[in-house]
Formats: C-alpha cells, sequence, structure tokens
C-alpha cells in the first residue's frame, strides 16, 4: 500500500495562498498614497485579473510544482506485504587454512583432480549459502592468522572473499592457536549481541607456527561459550609415482594432528570431523547444520520502498518549464521593444 511517512507537512500546502491573500494586501494598504471614494471601478479590474490568472497555465504550473514539492516533503512512500527473516542470532566464524600443504591434489571435484583449497571452496560456499541469518565471519590461517571479513549478515561477501584466496596467501605453516585466538577476539568483541557463538576450523596438519598453544587458545574459547568444530582434511591414500619407477601409496595426512584436534573440540562443546574426500567434507557441513540449525522464521518487516523522487523530479520539472517561459516571454519582449525602436 501506498502512504506518507511525514502526512502532517501537507498542512503547509495553503502557505502560498496565505501569503497571496493577507501580506499582499497589507502591502497595498502601507503603499497606498491617495485614497480613493470609491473602489467599484477597481473590484472589477481585480476580478478580472483574478480570472486572467485562473486561465494562464503558467498559474497552474506553478501551483501544481508547489503541491509536488509539499507532497515530496512528506516522504511517500510504499509499503509492501511482510516478509519473514529467519534472524538466528548466531555468531559463525569460519577459519580455513592456506598454509603450503593445501595444494595437495588428493580431492576429486566432478570429475577433475583438485588441491584440498579448491574442494573446501566449493562445499565452503555452499555451506555459507544456507547460514541465512547468521552472522558469519572468515579467518584466513597459514603462519599467521587474518581476520578476512569480519561478522556480516552479507553471505554473498563471504563467498567471494573465501573464493579469492589462495594457498601461500597468510604463510607456509600453519598457526592453529593464532586462529582460534583471533577468533575468540572477534567473537568477544560481538558479546552485546546475544546468541549462540560457532567457529568452524579446516585444517590438514599441525600446529607449526604461531605465538598462542592451540589448547591454550581452546581455554579462551571455552571461557566465552565459543564452540569449536574442527575438521581435518585429507586422504589417507594417494598413489604417486615411485624414484624408481612404478606407483606407491603414501598417506599424504600423515601431519595431521587428529589427538589435538579432538580435544579442542571436546574442551569446547563442538566436534571433530575428518574430511577424506569430496564427498565427506560435503557430509560433514551438513552435520554442522543439523547441529547448528538455521532458525525458523521469528520475526518479519514490511520492506519499505521510497517514492519521494518522483514528485521532486515533477517539480523541478515544472520550475525548469516556467524559468524557460519568463525566459522567452523576456526575449519576446526585448525583440518586440527593439522592433518597435527601429520602427520610429
Amino acid at each position: 500500500m501506498y502512504s506518507l511517512a511525514w502526512p502532517w507537512v501537507l498542512a503547509v500546502l495553503p502557505l502560498p495562498f496565505l501569503v497571496r491573500r493577507f501580506v499582499a494586501e497589507a502591502g497595498a494598504v502601507q503603499e497606498a498614497g491617495l485614497r480613493v471614494p470609491g473602489f467599484g471601478g477597481f473590484s472589477m479590474l481585480q476580478d478580472r485579473a483574478a480570472a486572467e490568472q485562473l486561465l494562464n497555465w503558467r498559474f497552474w504550473a506553478a501551483a501544481l510544482a508547489w503541491v509536488l514539492l509539499v507532497v515530496a516533503a512528506a516522504r511517500p512512500e510504499y509499503v509492501g506485504d511482510e516478509v519473514d527473516v529467519p534472524v538466528s542470532g548466531r555468531n559463525l566464524m569460519l577459519a580455513v587454512d592456506l598454509s603450503g600443504s593445501m595444494d595437495q591434489q588428493d580431492f576429486v571435484l566432478g570429475n577433475t583432480r583438485v588441491d584440498r583449497l579448491t574442494a573446501t571452496k566449493a562445499v565452503a560456499s555452499d555451506f555459507i549459502s544456507r547460514r541465512e541469518g547468521d552472522r558469519i565471519g572468515l579467518i584466513l590461517f597459514g603462519e599467521r592468522a587474518y581476520l578476512q571479513v569480519p561478522l556480516t549478515l552479507d553471505r554473498e561477501t563471504v563467498k567471494a572473499l573465501l573464493l579469492e584466496a589462495f594457498i601461500g596467501l597468510a604463510g607456509e605453516k600453519t598457526a592453529i592457536g593464532d586462529a582460534i585466538t583471533l577468533a575468540v577476539k572477534r567473537i568477544h568483541e560481538q558479546e552485546q549481541d546475544a546468541g549462540e557463538q560457532v567457529l568452524v576450523l579446516l585444517t590438514d596438519g599441525a600446529n607449526t607456527a604461531g605465538e598462542v598453544d592451540p589448547l591454550k587458545a581452546a581455554e579462551l574459547a571455552q571461557q566465552i561459550g565459543l564452540r569449536v568444530y574442527t575438521i581435518g582434511i585429507g586422504a589417507e591414500q594417494l598413489e604417486v609415482s615411485s624414484l624408481i619407477g612404478g606407483r606407491r601409496q603414501i598417506n599424504p595426512s600423515a601431519d595431521l594432528d587428529e589427538a589435538t584436534l579432538t580435544q579442542i573440540a571436546e574442551m569446547t562443546g563442538g566436534r571433530y570431523f575428518r574430511a577424506k574426500d569430496t564427498a565427506g567434507l560435503q557430509d560433514i557441513y551438513r552435520l554442522v547444520d543439523e547441529l547448528e540449525p538455521v532458525d525458523e522464521p521469528e520475526s518479519g518487516f514490511r520492506p519499505v520502498r521510497s517514492l519521494y523522487h518522483l514528485p521532486l523530479a515533477g517539480a523541478f520539472a515544472l520550475a525548469a518549464l516556467l524559468c524557460l517561459a519568463s525566459l522567452l516571454r523576456g526575449l519576446r519582449v526585448r525583440l518586440a521593444m527593439r522592433e518597435r525602436a527601429h520602427a520610429r
């Protein structure tokens, strides 16, 4: 439906009429230098002038411009149908490992063998798309941990910046403790927003860098109620070429510290998951969805679209038309006077 945000502004609509009616009469009385006994003739002239004014298109254009200007000031708007919006109040941080080992190509996406980070981007992007109503942040870590996206409801931005990440951006080593500590800091800054606090941390190795021990960081997370879900990524078997010819099996996840990741999750009330392939990684993120469900719509709002620019544009257009007409009228008068002067 259509409505006015400030309908009381319409009270000024008769202002030009009142100004013309009372201020003009007062000025006429003060400027009169001679009292005339009879006003009958003047009344006729005034009536004729008023009639001519009513027939003048400029009068109606100016009146319409004033009405449109007042309507624009009253802020017309269109109020749409009520829309339900899920608002969970959950703060959800994603921490993604960008260390050098994430370039190991032991995952398959479609029919193509890809590295661990590429598979993570594909699966995590779908996960982010499903988290409607959550404030989502993104931490990228390697030798150091960096906040790539602060907590926000803009899921598209989080996905875009995740897809732009590349291996080695934060260094070649792995600072798991620093990543958790950074998440704790950012979550703690959002304490005024009540709700669940969750960190999903994905890595393929052990803590080999950073200033904070992972278990000490887990204690800090526990103190502020930050629940940490850890994901160990990487295949357990990979066939590679042997130096002496032929093929041999290796364990590309030999450096994965599952014990520490499990302890971090247990200390904070979360869970540890093991992702050995793309399907397993997808199942893990779906399970996280089940453990941390998106809330059902609790509150609704009506989208409001402001329309004040439409009458405002109309008022400006009429004002420009009146100015143009006045300029043309003045030009015609000057041309007529010049022709008269030449005729004499």
